[in-house]
């Protein structure tokens, strides 16, 4: 009966350690994606205000551009 006991507490010691390790993979994972995530965000902020400072030059006013020479 001891024998059946302690086969069953190492198999239980070896898969509470196998959890631990993917635990601490995901964690790890997770710590990356969140990274990257802030990376793609700063990216994506500095591209729209890249592209609201060009639309500005693009679409200026129209009044406030000088009458063409016809007029």
């Amino acid at each position: 009966m001891s024998g059946d006991l302690d086969l069953r507490l190492v198999e239980l010691e070896t898969r509470l350690a196998f959890q631990e390790q993917a635990l601490a993979e995901l964690s790890d994972a997770l710590a990356a994606s969140r990274i990257e995530t802030q990376r793609y965000a700063d990216l994506l902020r500095r591209a729209l205000e890249e592209l609201r400072t060009s639309r500005g030059d693009a679409f200026a006013d129209p009044a406030d551009e000088p009458p063409p020479p016809h007029y």
